[in-house]
């Protein structure tokens, strides 16, 4: 069985991926859609992934109310150090909510149907899962976000 510490292991890798790339695009490109259908911006998608956080680890697995906008996380825009002392106080949430979680019990709460999560009941502990498979398949995601985007950067630069 993983311990916590190493689900929270994985989860901070995806985590600080996705964060060191929103910090090595700075300001400017962080908040770009690269020209790609239905693109989202790595900005934006960081924003993504701390709302999944909040939402099934914070809430459905902890029990504290959140109040989410799924879509405004998808158009979410801003300077990249706010963004990331968020995805630092995230980490240290998760790591308490890990840490608090019973694998096996129920969920303090009915996942809503609007934010696409497994269609199946979940335990806290497949809840938890779902959570490293968001921030795993959106880490890969922003990674060819990145690529997109540097490579229209240096297509600009190139006369």
């Amino acid at each position: 069985m993983i311990t916590d510490d190493d689900y929270l292991y994985y989860a901070g890798r995806a985590l600080d991926g996705m964060a060191a790339i929103v910090a090595g695009l700075g300001d400017d490109l962080a908040n770009v859609r690269p020209p790609l259908p239905g693109a989202n911006s790595p900005y934006a998608l960081l924003t993504h992934c701390l709302g999944v956080v909040s939402y099934w680890a914070g809430h459905l697995v902890a029990g504290r109310g959140i109040a989410r906008d799924r879509d405004a996380e998808f158009t979410a825009a801003g300077p990249v150090g706010p963004l990331l002392e968020e995805v630092a106080a995230a980490r240290a949430r998760l790591a308490e909510d890990v840490r608090a979680a019973d694998p096996a019990a129920r969920l303090r709460g009915t996942p809503s149907p609007a934010f696409l999560g497994p269609d199946r009941e979940l335990t806290q502990g497949s809840a938890l899962m779902h959570v490293y498979e968001e921030l795993a398949q959106h880490h890969g995601q922003m990674e060819i976000l990145r690529d997109a985007i540097l490579a229209g950067q240096r297509a600009e630069a190139t006369p």
